[in-house]
């Protein structure tokens, strides 16, 4: 249990993928320029996550070292083709605005990075949990990023989320502000300057969270003498 728990603080905050490790941010800047990219992004990325683990870590008493990294590779290029191929299937038109950036999900350093260094090592279960979890942190991140510029570059809230959950979401989208837009943090710009704001906003509570569970030591006093003679 102690280990499924470490396994969630890493992923989720302490060890985050996007904001501690600062990997996969080439799909992560790009692509957050509203809701339904960023979940469509983070779904797909989270579904090559764990099973790529998956395989991996059921794979690894199997595969000699020097074929190891390419066999590696193969896994995820797999899932990824699969995660592709559905998201053609069931969201074409997600699909084709996210573009490039789904067959990309390959090169992902976060990806490739935990298969290699936790996956090869470790049983099923934790492995799975690894990449659930580092998988759910990038997704979130991504959420949140999402969000974040769809709120304040055009003033809106979960817009187009048809195009991932189909006819049931027409009416999910929010109009925060009206008439509103602003368009630096629509463009790739604005994403390095909310991402900034995350990575620091994360290290502010960190540095509390720090103080918070250093003891606190009694201030040392000096005494003074106030009696007898002064020579």
């Amino acid at each position: 249990m102690s280990q499924f728990n470490e396994l969630t603080r890493n992923g989720l905050w302490n060890n985050n993928p996007a904001l501690v490790q600062l990997l996969g941010l080439c799909p992560l800047l790009a692509v957050s320029s509203s809701v339904v990219n960023a979940l469509g992004l983070g779904l797909a990325t989270l579904l090559v996550m764990v099973g790529s683990n998956v395989s991996v870590s059921l794979i690894r008493h199997h595969v000699s070292t020097t074929l190891r990294l390419p066999a590696f590779v193969l896994i995820i290029a797999a899932f990824v083709t699969c995660a592709d191929l559905l998201m053609q299937a069931y969201a074409f038109t997600l699909h084709g605005i996210l573009g490039i950036f789904i067959p990309l999900i390959v090169t992902n350093c976060a990806i490739l990075g935990r298969a290699e260094t936790f996956a090869s090592k470790n049983p099923l279960l934790p492995a799975a949990t690894d990449g659930l979890m580092m998988g759910l942190g990038f997704a979130l991140v991504l959420l949140l990023l999402g969000a974040l510029r769809e709120l304040f570059g055009q003033g809106t809230l979960f817009g187009d989320m048809q195009l991932l959950f189909g006819p049931m979401a027409q009416g999910w989208r929010i109009e925060v502000f009206a008439n509103y837009d602003f368009l630096f943090l629509v463009l790739p710009p604005g994403a390095f300057f909310a991402t900034g704001l995350l990575i620091a906003a994360k290290n502010l509570i960190d540095d509390r969270l720090e103080k918070r569970r250093q003891p606190v030591t009694a201030k040392e006093s000096r005494r003074v003498r106030v009696t007898g003679i002064i020579k």
